[in-house]
């Protein structure tokens, strides 16, 4: 490296590290709003952002159905949401065509095929190029359309070409998005974060604001070879090219085969009965589908009822906690990426939901240690929050449950040098020390190991319940492992409390994952949750309030089947835009 070079480095740190000190301006969480609600039978769109929301929604309004609106969803969503709106990362989209079954396009990440079981072993730094597994959202997405659409793709992708050029206006949840990460001490003094800090810093080096203009053109010119050649741009083409010389600028392990040989699958969709319904989730790598079917099964063998009284109760909270103890131990013995074999089935059946049900205590605690069973647990990683989550429905009665994730917010936060876009950091997401599982949550079981060309094992969730042959509700979260039990929690309160849409989503949550043994509540006023608190600690439970904690971000849509009026709530946790689309043309 040339002396010039090394100055000009240090220099730009320096300068960098001065403008993102963070001292002037305190970086501050948006308060609590209301959650956003519209009707509609003409088409609904609830994502993360009034861009994407919108956008999709003029594609319904131009003719498209509900996978042409999720791609354009998901495409806008990189652009105006990029702590996990993304071209780099991958994720799960269910799918309920009219008339026919519910599918799932499986596009999660694959590991390099350079990696073994043990090339995690002695790793530490989670925001590095190495983290990254080979991309599935673009393939994702052209897979889904290419099955499911009606518009052209250029059409579908041309809108968020058009905000990435043009600027996004900053709204205040993209400002501490974009602020929260921006001061973090590493991103601002990291060589390796250079590209991340010129991508989304703000031209004059302070903190972003309310009503900035956010403007990528490197991410543009992507997006418009997307538009134009397809994914095999992404995979084949330039932005390939690109992607490799950062693999080898950073250490990555991506290779140009890695990406030649990606397949997004189209895959049938787990589902399970619950009172009358069909709920229908995500198969394998994804956890979500088995494990969220798994739990509403336990609790049709509990029998809890409504009340009129409080939100949630303690009695509820244990009970429901309880169920996912078990659950999330289950999901750790087996799931992984697995085929749907009848003995996975008869792990996750009815059957089995009933037996575990049957061994819950309905008055204190079950300690996590004794249900391990077969797997050796060490006295003593972890799923980051950051991911997003969409629902579509269209007028036709077509409907889209899409999760997708970089994995942390930002991925690894390496910025693909003059594509515009970010990597995931999806690596960490397998089981890195086979054979050993510890009390703060490193699971290590087999069924998660890494492997050349395997997929890592995700919590993301979607999903669509139907009431006979119509879509009931359409839901998921973003949330690391909390996602599963937030959309448990959804279906609980939809369908088993018969409590309105708005009000579950608005209401507060809570996560037990087996391990650590705690149970996380979300305080929105600590003393809503105070008492009940304190009675779960009565029972022997290990509880953490915090005012702080926010779980997950459900955007979701339920339908009335009897009169096919859609309702749309956008979560109020991150933001979110829920819109209709008023009048919808035919397609010539």
């Amino acid at each position: 490296m040339k002396l010039r070079y090394v100055v000009q480095l240090i220099t730009c740190t320096i300068l960098i590290s001065n403008h993102w000190s963070g001292a002037a301006e305190p970086v501050t969480r948006p308060p609590r709003q209301s959650v956003e609600v519209v009707e509609s039978r003409s088409g609904i769109v609830v994502s993360e952002t009034d861009e994407a929301s919108a956008a999709a929604c003029k594609i319904l309004t131009q003719g498209g159905n509900a996978v042409d609106a999720a791609v354009t969803t998901a495409f806008v969503l990189a652009v105006t949401w990029p702590e996990a709106g993304n071209l780099g990362g991958g994720g799960f989209m269910m799918i309920a065509p009219p008339g026919d079954d519910v599918v799932c396009v499986d596009y999660r990440e694959t590991a390099p095929a350079s990696v073994s079981a043990n090339s995690f072993v002695n790793w530490t730094d989670r925001h590095h190029a190495r983290m990254a597994g080979v991309p599935g959202t673009v393939a994702g997405l052209a897979t889904a359309h290419e099955r499911y659409g009606t518009l052209p793709w250029k059409q579908l992708v041309i809108p968020a070409v058009q905000l990435a050029r043009d600027g996004v206006e900053v709204d205040e949840f993209l400002a501490w998005s974009l602020n929260s990460y921006l001061t973090r001490a590493r991103v601002r003094t990291d060589p390796q974060f250079a590209e991340f800090r010129r991508v989304y810093g703000h031209p004059d080096g302070r903190h972003w604001r309310v009503g900035d203009r956010l403007v990528q053109p490197d991410l543009a010119s992507t997006l418009e070879l997307i538009a134009e050649q397809g994914a095999s741009a992404f995979y084949e083409g330039a932005i390939a090219s690109r992607l490799l010389q950062e693999m080898k600028r950073s250490e990555g392990l991506i290779s140009r085969e890695d990406l030649k040989s990606y397949e997004a699958l189209i895959k049938p969709a787990v589902s399970g009965r619950f009172r009358g319904y069909t709920i229908y989730g995500a198969p394998p790598p994804s956890s979500g589908g088995l494990t969220v079917i798994l739990e509403m099964q336990m609790v049709e063998t509990l029998k809890l009822t409504p009340t009129s009284e409080e939100f949630w109760t303690a009695d509820q909270v244990h009970l429901l906690s309880e169920v996912m103890r078990r659950a999330f131990r289950e999901r750790a013995a087996h799931l992984g990426d697995l085929p749907m074999t009848r003995e996975l089935h008869n792990k996750f059946s009815r059957a089995r939901a009933h037996e575990l049900a049957s061994t819950i205590d309905r008055e204190t605690a079950t300690s996590s240690k004794s249900i391990a069973d077969k797997i050796a647990i060490t006295e003593g990683p972890y799923e980051s929050p950051q991911t997003t989550h969409f629902s579509v429905i269209d007028a036709n009665g077509m409907a889209v449950s899409n999760t997708y994730t970089l994995e942390e917010s930002y991925g690894s936060r390496i910025v693909v040098a003059g594509a515009g876009f970010l990597l995931n950091n999806e690596m960490g997401d397998f089981n890195w020390y086979p054979g050993y599982t510890n009390t703060e949550g490193t699971i290590g079981t087999e069924p998660n190991e890494m492997a050349p060309g395997k997929r890592m094992l995700s919590s993301q969730s979607p999903t669509i319940v139907k009431q006979g042959e119509k879509v009931r509700l359409v839901t998921g979260s973003p949330g690391g492992r909390t996602i599963i039990n937030t959309v448990y929690e959804i279906l609980v309160q939809t369908l088993a409390f018969e409590r309105p849409l708005p009000e579950a989503v608005d209401g507060w949550r809570f996560h037990h994952q087996w391990y650590p043994d705690v149970i996380r509540l979300e305080s929105l006023d600590e003393a809503d949750v105070k008492h009940i608190a304190e009675e779960l600690e009565s029972r022997g439970h290990n509880v953490r309030l915090s005012a702080d904690y926010r779980q997950g971000s459900a955007h979701s849509i339920s339908v009335d089947v009897e009169t096919d009026m859609a309702t749309g709530v956008a979560d109020w946790r991150r933001g979110g835009a829920a819109r209709r689309a008023e009048t919808v043309q035919t397609v010539p």
